[in-house]
């Protein structure tokens, strides 16, 4: 009996977030279709997607973002922005974690969300990972996006690994791009979201969303055939604080 009921728990927990999700878009639709018919006006969008959308989602699955700052980002300087993945509450805590406007670079896939993946399709920078030359447009496409100021989130394990996997190989292309135009890359680790919202449907619970943005890593040290060492460095670094965990401070 008692199975069922959790079950039947996590079940509506998993509908109530998509209703979350759906809800403020819908709301503030108008505000959101003109903040995202330009390059322009995206310091508008990203504005309410961190404010308005964002907030809503994380504090009415009861998962209160708690975040550790080691280092600052500077007002009008661009970065990467890098994190493990494990959940779609990413995308939510990555917003609150930044206040400068980034753009996320994601799989193809989310566009196809409804509702959603409307404005994903129209803000976002898209991946088909099977195909070479998607991957070179990514490049082009971000450089853009630097060029006016903006910073890069990338999630460098390429998608979502399994359950038991820790923390999933790295791509390069994050550092790779970071190296190219001289920015900071950000490293940061998210403690939680695997457990309060993985992919597998009957899973999940309320609680805090523990969050950590460590010491940056400066690119000037780094020449373009070093992309693997600051990879491997970036990646050893969010993989030992998964293991230690959060400190007492949030």
């Amino acid at each position: 009996m008692w199975v069922i009921v959790k079950k039947t728990g996590q079940a509506l927990y998993r509908i109530w977030f998509y209703i979350l999700v759906t809800i403020p878009i819908i709301i503030f639709f108008p505000l959101l279709l003109a903040s995202s018919i330009s390059e322009k006006t995206y310091p508008q969008f990203f504005w309410l997607a961190r404010n308005l959308w964002a907030p809503v989602i994380l504090y009415g699955m009861g998962c209160p973002p708690q975040i550790r700052y080691d280092q600052h980002m500077k007002q009008k300087r661009s970065y990467m922005l890098v994190a493990n993945h494990t959940s779609m509450l990413d995308i939510m805590l990555m917003l609150r974690v930044s206040r400068n406007p980034f753009v996320f670079v994601g799989k193809k896939e989310l566009g196809n969300l409804p509702i959603f993946g409307f404005f994903y399709k129209r803000v976002c920078i898209l991946v088909d990972r099977e195909d070479s030359r998607s991957r070179s447009a990514v490049y082009r496409r971000a450089q853009g996006r630097l060029a006016k100021g903006l910073s890069i989130c990338i999630f460098p394990e390429g998608g979502v690994p399994e359950e038991s996997v820790i923390l999933d190989t790295f791509k390069d292309g994050a550092f790779k791009m970071a190296i190219a135009h001289n920015i900071e890359v950000v490293p940061m680790t998210f403690y939680d979201n695997k457990q309060r919202f993985p992919f597998r449907f009957f899973s999940g619970s309320p609680g805090p969303l523990r969050a950590r943005v460590h010491r940056f890593f400066d690119t000037n040290a780094y020449a373009s055939s070093d992309a693997a060492t600051l990879r491997t460095e970036v990646r050893d670094l969010i993989y030992e604080s998964l293991h230690k965990g959060p400190t007492t401070r949030a």
